[in-house]
Order: C-alpha cells, then sequence, then structure tokens
C-alpha cells in the first residue's frame, strides 16, 4: 500500500518527525578521516578505518546509510572478485546487514579458501547460516571459530545455537545457560554484551521472564546497539510494558525497527502518539519500497499487521521475508500472519521447519 499524500490543514500540524541529529566531535574527525582518504583513493589503510568506523556506527543506529559508506570508502575495491582480505571480510559484512545472504555467504567461502583459519569470516559465516534456517552449518562455522584461535567468542557463537534447542532441546538449553554464566564470567567489558544478549534470548525461549529481564536490564546499561535494544523492547512489548518501551525508545526514533516498537507501545496505551509515527512508518517504508530496499520485510509486515490491520498484504510480505531469513522472530510473525487468515496450511508448513530445527521457544508453543 503506497503512503497517502495529504496537505496539512493547520500550520502547526505535524507531518513527520525527521531523523535530525547532532553531529558530534567524532563523527567530525570521521569526515575529516574521509576527506584524506578521497584524496588518496589508493590507500587502502585510510579506506579501511573510514569504513570500519561506518559500520561501527551502522551496528549502534540500525541505520542501512552507515552501510553506504562502507561501500563508498572502498569502492576501488569493491567489484574485484577476490580484494584485499579485510575489504572481503566487510563486503560480506555488507552484504549480510543488507540480507543479500547468499552473496556474503559467496565472499566468505572464497576467503575461507584462502584463509582458512580466519576466525572472523568463521564467525560472520555462523550468524549468515544461523539467520537463514541452517543450523548445523552454524554449528560447524563455530567451532571453526575456536579451532582460528577465538576461543571465547567461539564458545559464544556455539552456546548461541545451543540456546536454540536442537536435539534434546531442553538439556541442551540448560547447558547452554550454565556454559554462558562461566562466559560472561570471563568475559571482558567489551566482550560482556555479546554473551549477555544471548543469556536474555535464552531465558526468554525458556519462559523465565524474570531472569531475562535482569539479563536485559543489565545490557541496557552497557551501550546497547540497536538490535540488542530492539530485542529488549520486543521482550517488554510480550510483557505488556508499554511505559518501558516508551522510556527506552523515545528518543531513538531515527532507526526504523525502534520506532515501530515505539508506536506499538503507544497502541497498547492507546496513545495519541501512535497516529504521529503510523504517519511516519509508512513515510519510511514507502521510501524504501522505492529505493528498492527489502532490510526490512519483518519490520514492515510486522507494522502492516499490527498497526495497519491488513493481514493480507502483511502475510504477502512474512512470506517474502521467511523465503529470505528464517528465525524464531520470522517464524512467529508468519504465523501470526497465517492464523488471522486462517491458512492451516501455511501454519503447517512452518511448524514442520520448526520441528525440523529442532527449535524450542515457549513464545511459538501457541501452535506446535
Amino acid at each position: 500500500m503506497a503512503a497517502i499524500p495529504t496537505t496539512p490543514t493547520r500550520d502547526d500540524e505535524v507531518v513527520e518527525v525527521l531523523r535530525s541529529r547532532v553531529e558530534g566531535a567524532e563523527e567530525q574527525r570521521w569526515r575529516a578521516l574521509r576527506q584524506q582518504a578521497r584524496g588518496q583513493p589508493d590507500n587502502l589503510d585510510l579506506a579501511l578505518r573510514v569504513a570500519q568506523q561506518a559500520l561501527v556506527w551502522s551496528r549502534r543506529d540500525g541505520d542501512p546509510r552507515w552501510l553506504g559508506q562502507v561501500q563508498a570508502a572502498l569502492q576501488p575495491w569493491w567489484a574485484q572478485a577476490n580484494p584485499p582480505t579485510q575489504v572481503q571480510l566487510l563486503r560480506a559484512t555488507v552484504k549480510q546487514s543488507l540480507h543479500d545472504f547468499d552473496g556474503a555467504r559467496t565472499d566468505l567461502h572464497r576467503l575461507l579458501q584462502r584463509q582458512p583459519d580466519l576466525a572472523q569470516a568463521w564467525l560472520l559465516l555462523s550468524s549468515v547460516e544461523s539467520v537463514t534456517g541452517h543450523p548445523g552449518q552454524a554449528l560447524q562455522a563455530c567451532r571453526r571459530v575456536r579451532a582460528a584461535g577465538a576461543d571465547w567468542h567461539g564458545r559464544v557463537c556455539e552456546q548461541e545455537q545451543a540456546a536454540l534447542g536442537g536435539v534434546s532441546a531442553g538439556a541442551r538449553q540448560a547447558q547452554a545457560a550454565k556454559a554462558l554464566d562461566e562466559l560472561a564470567s570471563q568475559a571482558q567489558v567489551a566482550q560482556l554484551p555479546a554473551v549477555r544478549i544471548v543469556q536474555a534470548e535464552l531465558a526468554e525461549r525458556r519462559g523465565e521472564t524474570v531472569v531475562a529481564r535482569l539479563y536485559y536490564q543489565d545490557l541496557m546499561a552497557l551501550s546497547p546497539d540497536a538490535y540488542a535494544l530492539g530485542a529488549c523492547a520486543d521482550f517488554l512489548l510480550d510483557q505488556g510494558d508499554a511505559d518501558g518501551v516508551i522510556a527506552l525508545l523515545k528518543d531513538r526514533q531515527r532507526n526504523d525497527g525502534l520506532l515501530l516498537r515505539l508506536a506499538l507501545a503507544y497502541q497498547l496505551k492507546r496513545a495519541p502518539e501512535q497516529a504521529l509515527a503510523v504517519r511516519a512508518l509508512q513515510a519510511r517504508f514507502a521510501a524504501a519500497r522505492e529505493r528498492g530496499d527489502r532490510v526490512h520485510l519483518r519490520e514492515e509486515a510486522r507494522f502492516t499487521l499490527h498497526l495497519l490491520r491488513q493481514p493480507q498484504r502483511a502475510l504477502k510480505l512474512a512470506q517474502d521475508n521467511w523465503r529470505v531469513q528464517k528465525e524464531p522472530a520470522d517464524a512467529r510473525l508468519l504465523l501470526e500472519a497465517a492464523q488471522r487468515l486462517g491458512r492451516q496450511d501455511l501454519i503447517d508448513d512452518v511448524i514442520a521447519f520448526i520441528a525440523q530445527a529442532g527449535w524450542q521457544d515457549v513464545r511459538l508453543k501457541g501452535w506446535l
């Protein structure tokens, strides 16, 4: 559904909340570095510094425009079949972030053929395999992370896969919880968010809401990135804690996924701010479609189902999303949309996939 043009009827009517931002000293220094790199287009070291910082900010903000900055910085090497190692790793990361999972997988396989002990590449490959519904391959990649010398990260990776369930799901998840406690005790401050998010999501899957809340509270105190903020907001929404979501996200509306969760919180409270948030999201999703951007299919499907209340279109979006990525949240969304329309055939297909993957998640029990 395209956004409908509207004409304000009053001078004080708000049409859209712009993604305003104050540029800090760190970003000013980065822009100076970027300008320096542009003046030396063959300087790989400068280009990598610009690209790596942009990637950090992309993860922090969840803003895909930073990914464009990564690509721009690495443009002289971007189209090469086998570019320098760090360029190929960054290119695979950008592709993964833009949901070009096949492209990311191709880059990673080529890179690992040349450098089979590159732990970062194995770690990224585990993420690609996991999000596309290949838990066995994801676990194998985790083990290669450890074999490549990154033992702590490899163990976290393994426990993240174990946390999904699999054979003897209950036992595996219990073992994963204990192992994650040990890994958290060994983590450096900068590493702690990586294990806390896995602990929080595992507690959710096991229905341990009090434990999950404690982990999320700890995580929110650790300078969380956009993914962690979204996961925490989803947990609070499931608990009916709209006030908690609003307090968490009211100043983070630049990110589409976080604005969606804020709008869902406003919906729970029947707050007047919901209408403005819905209009802003309609405009953003329409703009994304015009750009050919399909990164936020999950978010658009959720928006269409729960806020626009258009289950037929939401189901189509959820199906398109399911073809690209397969995580418990994607399954839940497709099941919700299919249930609204009485599509038992689709429900059966998703349930069969869950059984094959061995996922154990109390949030999916209503369909199992």
